[in-house]
């Protein structure tokens, strides 16, 4: 768990999904569903990308085993 907590990829991706939320806030307190659409997507987003990039990551160390 350590070594998450020092990864960059991570904090990238928790500073993402924060920011998604911040807008979806905002979203919400300006009553604009554009807004919390996008807010919404770019937190799903980002865990995506971070989900894959794991993997991918996993892989390539597995190659070189």
């Amino acid at each position: 768990m350590m070594e998450k907590l020092k990864s960059r990829k991570f904090w990238i991706c928790v500073a993402a999904f924060l920011a998604s939320i911040a807008v979806s806030i905002s979203g919400l307190s300006t009553n604009n569903t554009t807004v919390i659409t996008i807010g919404t997507v770019c937190g799903i987003a980002s865990a995506a990308i971070y989900a894959f990039c794991e993997a991918w990551v996993d892989g390539k160390a597995v190659r070189k085993d």
